[in-house]
């Protein structure tokens, strides 16, 4: 089995991103999987051709896409992607849409592929905060989990796909006033690596 994760590069003057982060430090194989990585630009243009370069690369059974949800106290693994950009604050490239389709000839949602509620059940079991989300947003992540949807049905291709959302590292919540909840990268890192063995 072939596993490719992916996680965004920093966005709105953060410095890094833990979605990113803690995927650079999973293991090269878990369980018998063969893990794959890739950074994925916070664009609205790019990010989608930059997963679709990845996926024809490594040609995996499952796509796990990661981004940080600033706020969020736990792990969100997310259950829908709408077809939908309104962004409240400008990607890397300075794109900011509004009320404009992902995709103009897709349906108006997706669904994840990936068991989410065994997902949460499992790190949950694991004592790692986590729950269900039915909203990933209408920025970048919500646009780029669409894509990976609208690819594996619209090209029929034979893998999983779904979306998880992170919190903020302890670093970044230690620079902002008031403080937002957190999550130290090393617990973010261990929950990925146990979606990873709960999806094998």
């Amino acid at each position: 089995m072939k596993i490719l994760l992916t996680g965004f590069e920093p966005f709105n003057k953060e410095l890094i991103n833990p979605s990113c982060e803690a995927v650079r430090r999973l293991p090269d194989r878990i369980g018998g999987a063969e893990i794959a990585k890739a950074e994925i630009p916070v664009s609205f243009t790019h990010s989608g051709p930059v997963l679709k370069e990845a996926i024809t690369a490594c040609r995996p059974d499952i796509v796990l896409c990661i981004g940080q949800a600033g706020g969020y106290a736990g792990i969100a693994i997310e259950r829908i992607a709408v077809n939908l950009q309104d962004a409240s604050i400008p990607d890397n490239d300075g794109v900011q849409p509004h009320d404009q389709p992902v995709s103009a000839d897709g349906p108006a949602a997706y669904f994840s592929s990936l068991p989410v509620k065994e997902i949460v059940a499992g790190l949950q079991a694991d004592g790692i905060p986590a729950f269900l989300s039915n909203s990933a947003g209408t920025y970048v992540c919500n646009h780029l989990m669409y894509t990976l949807l609208h690819l594996i049905h619209h090209e029929s291709r034979p893998m999983q796909g779904g979306f998880i959302h992170v919190p903020y590292s302890m670093e970044q919540a230690a620079a902002k006033t008031p403080v937002p909840p957190s999550m130290e990268l090393s617990q973010i890192t261990r929950a990925l690596e146990r979606v990873v063995r709960i999806l094998i």
